[in-house]
């Protein structure tokens, strides 16, 4: 079977997976993207836990503050190496996190991790970070957060 290169780049962008292990597996499924997306998200997140114990020293602060300028957030999202905390799919999970935050108002990092992304309602905060640590190979945390509102 002939591979698409589109097909390849596509879900190699979405999972992080090397391309050779996606050219493989489209040809062992006969290019059924669907199931090859299921697996590969199945093993990148079986990477993730491998990942877990290893030390978050780096990172970025996020700040959000919502278009009335009445609510803001301050996130502090760490990752292993300062590359990574420079990385844009780094920098756009820690936005995510902070609009969250900003729109759900959880108690604790627990709390928000278990929440379902307002974006994306399939996807639950906990899943769009390991996504992350699968394509970027690191290990990333959110660490604190403070929520602002005017007058709370």
């Amino acid at each position: 079977m002939a591979l698409n290169t589109e097909q390849i780049k596509r879900l190699r962008e979405e999972t992080g997976a090397p391309v050779v292990r996606v050219q493989k597996l489209l040809k062992e499924l006969d290019g059924d993207e669907k199931k090859a997306l299921e697996i590969l998200r199945k093993e990148g997140f079986e990477k993730v836990a491998k990942r877990a114990d290893r030390a978050t020293a780096e990172g970025r602060i996020i700040t959000y503050t919502h278009h009335t300028g009445k609510v803001a957030t301050l996130v502090e999202l760490m990752c292993e190496t300062d590359f990574v905390a420079r990385n844009e799919l780094f920098l756009e999970l820690g936005k995510n996190i902070a609009l969250q935050i900003v729109s759900m108002n959880p108690a604790d990092t627990e709390e928000l991790l278990k929440q379902e992304f307002i974006k994306e309602p399939s996807k639950t905060m906990e899943d769009l970070v390991k996504e992350v640590i699968a394509k970027t190979g690191e290990n990333v945390q959110v660490g604190r957060f403070v929520r602002l509102e005017i007058g709370k």
